[in-house]
């Protein structure tokens, strides 16, 4: 499969991976044959990313670490508590407890293996996606920070939950003063009443829009005084949110890897930062590519550890048959990605 931007996608192309809506219902199936309405449907609903079959890129498969059975267990589980918050009714807080272990079972399993965030997201859906990437992202860098199993299921919920500030009643907007009007605010007040939950969880949506150098909201505090959790998720927020942003700045992978370093110590924390660069990657499979030697190809397999070091595949047409080359950019390491293609 490749991953290709919604503006490349032709008619006649094949689907590599299903398109859910926010409930979890299968809006196209993998396999099916993309018309111009399905296509024009899915840039009107917010799709920008798409995985598209290739038969030169047939064993092409984005390593996700979460199954498919809990994302959608969890897409579903997120759509029902902020459905019942928003209609102001009681939710359940065992049910996301479940969909956590869900969560941290797949991600013990699949620890080793880099995010790649490559989901398809359509307007509807793009906030419990949002949710789930975070809670992934945070619960990997938890381990890496050393964090034990009671500690990481605290993260992953406070990750989970991180906005759900931003889903109120009419009722709850009104009763906000000037100084609480922020959503972090309101993501405490849903939280803290929640006793299944440690105050931790509340703390996490209250501060993970902080910055260490205490210029973030809403109670400007710096450094130290920003729990690990809120600190942890907001590495996770600010990279989900630079890849997938629908306002239209969405940026690559690698570039927002970028910018995300050139906010070391001021916006984000340091040691989490780099904790964070060792399980990203920042060339997702399927991904196109141009190489310093001018060749393009495809990303194919990934490194531990080497993230900007995958291994690029180039198939050529050669008389009647194709030439197929593969250059592992961990061994040549004169050899860099100067461009991806979308």
């Amino acid at each position: 499969m490749k991953y290709v931007s919604i503006e490349s996608v032709e008619p006649g192309q094949y689907l590599g991976k299903t398109v859910y809506s926010s409930n979890g219902t299968v809006m196209l199936s993998a396999g099916v044959q993309l018309t111009v309405f399905m296509i024009n449907t899915l840039n009107r609903i917010g799709v920008t990313m798409l995985y598209i079959q290739d038969p030169d890129f047939d064993d092409v498969e984005p390593e996700d670490i979460l199954s498919d059975a809990t994302k959608l267990v969890v897409i579903q589980e997120m759509n029902d508590a902020f459905s019942a918050i928003r209609s102001g009714k009681d939710w359940s807080t065992k049910k996301v407890n479940v969909s956590v272990d869900r969560i941290l079972e797949d991600v013990m399993n699949g620890k080793e293996t880099l995010v790649q965030l490559t989901d398809i997201r359509t307007a509807d859906n793009a906030q419990y996606v949002h949710a789930v990437n975070v809670c992934l992202m945070s619960t990997l860098i938890g381990i890496n920070m050393g964090l034990n199993y009671g500690q990481l299921k605290d993260l992953a919920i406070g990750a989970l939950l991180h906005d759900i500030g931003k889903t109120g009643t009419a009722d709850m907007a009104k009763q906000q003063d000037i100084l609480k009007s922020h959503h972090t605010w309101s993501g405490f007040e849903i939280l803290k009443n929640k006793r299944e939950f440690s105050l931790m969880v509340a703390h996490v949506a209250l501060q993970h829009h902080e910055r260490v150098d205490g210029t973030g909201m809403p109670r400007s505090l710096t450094a130290e005084e920003i729990h690990l959790n809120a600190r942890i998720v907001a590495v996770a927020n600010t990279y989900d949110n630079l890849v997938n942003d629908f306002n239209g700045g969405r940026m690559l992978p690698h570039e927002a890897c970028e910018k995300m370093m050139a906010m070391s110590g001021t916006v984000l924390d340091h040691k989490v930062l780099v904790e964070f660069t060792r399980i990203i990657s920042v060339y997702p499979n399927g991904t196109a590519v141009k190489l310093s030697t001018k060749e393009a190809g495809v990303v194919v397999r990934q490194h531990r550890g080497l993230p900007g070091r995958p291994v690029v595949r180039m198939v050529k047409e050669s008389g009647h048959d194709l030439d197929v080359k593969e250059i592992d950019l961990a061994q040549h390491t004169t050899i860099f990605i100067d461009a991806v293609m979308a």
